[in-house]
Order: structure tokens, then sequence, then C-alpha cells
């Protein structure tokens, strides 16, 4: 080909208004898209010690969509085509799948509710019917925790405003219950300084609030009490292991009794043991015990 027929083909390619709007619509999305995620994370810098993880996540998202759908509109009005049209249709569009989706639409809803309320935040440890776990993000249609055992799970929001929420790590510190049962033959009192001592001298347990031992009533077999301390709940779990066997520890040492439901058969007015005699089983070569007839006869 001759380079100045080359070069008059480049020209009105150049001077073509439909390659030009191409180059400067491709230009535009690139630039936007860069620009987006640009602005949206210095925004998140900016307002990082103002907002919480979900929030700081929320808006960065939201600032990216809004500024790169700036850009597309614009590139795609270089296209040549029709913004008022493309809205119209986009509405339309919109308004049939909110019908076609009312779980989902019922899920954004949720969702928002939950923003506003905050019952809980990016890394709190939640309770949500049966699962607990660390809440990994939220979403606009769901949160996804992870459980303590590396399972992930998503829970719609729409479940999550109907269910009862335990946020677990919402307050600095937690109480551990222990219930304990000794002996009617103990001391009270030096139980109750034994399980004090004990709560002195764990590292986790707090020292304010106090540990509480407290009363709970007289049970078949044992005088139960209820032994309380307060740590911080970061380490509740290590609490929650080790102040139980550190209890069981303490009372071996100091010879309190931990009682276990006794069971005793009476036999109307004969207060000794019931007699028992071995009888042949049925054709099996076994034998099994069973209650001696002359002993109800001499009494």
């Amino acid at each position: 080909m001759d380079i100045d027929a080359l070069w008059s083909t480049l020209n009105e390619l150049i001077g073509d208004p439909r390659i030009v709007g191409v180059f400067w619509a491709t230009v535009k999305v690139v630039v936007g898209l860069v620009l987006a995620r640009l602005a949206s994370s210095g925004l998140v810098r900016f307002i990082a010690d103002e907002s919480d993880a979900h929030q700081t996540m929320l808006i960065k998202r939201v600032a990216f969509y809004v500024i790169f759908g700036l850009f597309i509109a614009s590139a795609l009005s270089d296209l040549g085509m029709n913004l008022g049209i493309l809205l119209g249709a986009a509405g339309i569009l919109t308004v049939a799948i909110g019908f076609a989706s009312q779980t989902s639409a019922s899920n954004v809803i949720s969702g928002l509710f939950l923003l506003g309320e905050k019952p809980f935040a990016v890394g709190d440890v939640v309770k949500v019917g049966s699962t607990t776990g660390e809440v990994v993000s939220i979403d606009l249609l769901s949160v996804k925790l992870r459980t303590f055992d590396n399972l992930f799970v998503r829970i719609p929001n729409e479940t999550m405003i109907k269910s009862e929420i335990t946020n677990l790590r919402r307050f600095p510190i937690r109480r551990f219950d222990l219930q304990v049962g000794v002996a009617y033959k103990e001391d009270l009192e030096r139980v109750r300084k034994v399980l004090l001592k004990v709560a002195e001298n764990h590292p986790l347990c707090l020292e304010e609030p106090n540990p509480i031992v407290m009363f709970t009533g007289f049970g078949d077999s044992s005088i139960n009490f209820q032994f309380s301390v307060w740590a911080v709940s970061d380490s509740f779990l290590q609490v929650r292991t080790q102040v139980p066997m550190a209890v069981k520890a303490a009372f071996d040492e100091h010879d309190i009794e931990i009682p276990f439901p006794h069971r005793t058969l009476y036999t109307g007015s004969v207060t000794d043991p019931m007699p028992l005699r071995l009888s042949e089983g049925r054709g099996d070569g076994s034998r099994h015990a069973a209650p001696d007839p002359s002993a109800a006869d001499a009494s």
C-alpha cells in the first residue's frame, strides 16, 4: 500500500466522529476506573478514624460505583447514546426486577436497618440462633460469619432483623458463671473462701468487678452455689476452661467433696439389703440374680 494512501486513510479514520467517540469513550472508562479507585481509597483514609469497618467498607463501595458510573454515563454519551432513553429503560428494568425479587428487596431494606441500628460491627463475635461466629462482612443482602471451626456462614439480612442476636464482644468484659455443688457436711464459709482464693490466684480473673459466691439452693444431694468471675471478653474461652479445672484442684487439695446423686432402694419394712440368690437361665447355661423368696417369708 502506498504511504500517501495509508496516511490518507488514517486521516479519514481520525476525522470520523464515530472513531473519535469510541476513542474518547475508552479513555473515559479507563480514567474513570482509576479515579474511582483512588477517590474511594482516599475517602476511606480520610474517614477511617470516625467510622467503623462496616461503614468504611460501605462508603468505599458507594463512592467507587458513583464515580465510575458517572464516567460510564459520559462515555455512553460520547458514543451517541440517548441517556434519557437509557435511564427510562433502566427504571422499567429496576421495577420489573423489584417485583421479581421481593426477597432481595427485603434483604436490602433490612441491611439498611442494620446499618442504622448497628447492633454489631465487622470483627464482633455474634450468636444468631444456633450459629456463633465472627462477623466477616455486612453487605446489603446478607451478613457473613466465620465460625470457630472455620466454616463460612451466610445469613440473609431479613433473618438477622427477625432473629435474636447476641453480641459476645460488644462490651470489654464478660462474666463466667460456674454452678458448684458441695456435700452437706462441708463448712460453707470454708467453701466460699476456697472459691474466692481460686479467683484471686487465676491471672485472667479480674479483681474488679469482684468475684461472687452466691447460694442458689439445697439440692437432692448437695448444697449448690453459683461461682461468678469476670474476665476480658477476649479471654473468656480460656477462663471458661481453666476456672472449673482450678476449682476441682482446689476442692481436692482441701478435701471438699463434690457429691453425686445417691439412690436407696426401699423394700417396705425390711431395711436390710435385699437378699439375692442365683438361678439357672433358660437353656443357655446363663444365670441371673433374683430376690430370695425365703427372705420375704422370713419377714
